[in-house]
C-alpha cells in the first residue's frame, strides 16, 4: 500500500464519517422536512451506501493491488452521482441551509479529492519528499 492509498482511504473515512453524521441529523432534527427526511428513509437510501463504501476503504488499506482501482470506480461514480442527481434533486427538495450546502461542498470535495489521489495512483505518480 502507498502512501496515496492510505491518503485516500482516510480521505474516504472523513467524507462518509461527516456524511453519515449530517444524514442521522436530517433524518432526526430535520425529520419531516422532506420526502428524504426521516429514519424510513435514512434506512432505504443510505445504508447500503455506508456499507459500500466501509468496504471500499476496507479495501484500500489491506493493500489488495486492485483496490486503488475499485477505490477510483468507487470515488468517480459518488463525485458524479453528488454532482449530476444529488444537488439537483435531493439537496433542492429539502429546502437546504448553510449547513446543508456546507455539508454537500466539503462531502464532494473530500470524495474528488480522494478520487484524484487514486488516479495519481493507478498513474503510477510518487511521493518525493
Amino acid at each position: 500500500m502507498t502512501d496515496l492509498v492510505t491518503q485516500a482511504a482516510w480521505v474516504l473515512v472523513a467524507a462518509f464519517v461527516l456524511s453519515l453524521a449530517y444524514e442521522v441529523y436530517r433524518a432526526t432534527a430535520k425529520a419531516g422536512t422532506s420526502p428524504h427526511d426521516s429514519a424510513a428513509s435514512f434506512v432505504k437510501n443510505n445504508v447500503a451506501l455506508y456499507v459500500v463504501a466501509a468496504l471500499v476503504i476496507v479495501l484500500l488499506f489491506s493493500g489488495f493491488g486492485w483496490a486503488p482501482w475499485v477505490g477510483l470506480i468507487f470515488s468517480a461514480v459518488v463525485t458524479a452521482a453528488s454532482i449530476l442527481y444529488y444537488n439537483p434533486k435531493i439537496m433542492l427538495e429539502r429546502d437546504p441551509g448553510i449547513i446543508d450546502w456546507l455539508e454537500d461542498l466539503v462531502f464532494t470535495s473530500l470524495v474528488f479529492l480522494a478520487m484524484a489521489l487514486l488516479v495519481y495512483q493507478v498513474l503510477g505518480v510518487t511521493l518525493k519528499p
